[in-house]
């Protein structure tokens, strides 16, 4: 998926960049990388968990993640696919994602499951770290 850039002629590189973090985000993920999830949030990131629950600090989203991650994926897996990306300034973007939960054949999981994942990125040293992320249900039968 090709996603959709707001305002029109921002930087490519910075959308590609974006793109390859929301990639990054989902291989740490499936590969149940705690620490390298939690290097892609800003030290002082806030993040809502699909399930509601506000946490606000890296060290809490690890803490977090340390309990869930670990045999998430045991019975499949998700995809992430940046739908659109928006930049608020030259260093703070927002991404939208469409996420899709999957067999462990790669087919989607019946009945379908699917998120739509919000994260505003910021540039820190010249690398793009989550200072916010929004993890919402699609309810079943929706887009």
């Amino acid at each position: 998926m090709t996603p959709s850039i707001a305002p029109p002629g921002m930087s490519t590189k910075d959308a590609q960049e974006l793109v390859a973090q929301v990639a990054e985000l989902e291989r740490t993920q499936l590969a149940e990388d705690v620490e390298g999830f939690a290097a892609l949030f800003d030290e002082h990131a806030v993040w809502i968990t699909g399930g509601g629950r506000r946490l606000v600090g890296r060290a809490a989203i690890a803490a977090f993640t340390r309990e869930v991650l670990p045999g998430a994926f045991v019975t499949g897996s998700v995809r992430y696919d940046v739908a659109h990306i928006r930049f608020i300034t030259e260093d703070v973007a927002l991404t939208s994602v469409d996420q899709e939960y999957l067999t462990t054949d790669g087919q989607p999981v019946s009945p379908r499951q699917e998120g739509r994942p919000t994260y505003v990125w910021h540039r820190r040293d010249g690398r793009w770290l989550i200072a916010s992320g929004q993890n919402t249900a699609v309810p079943s039968g929706e887009e």
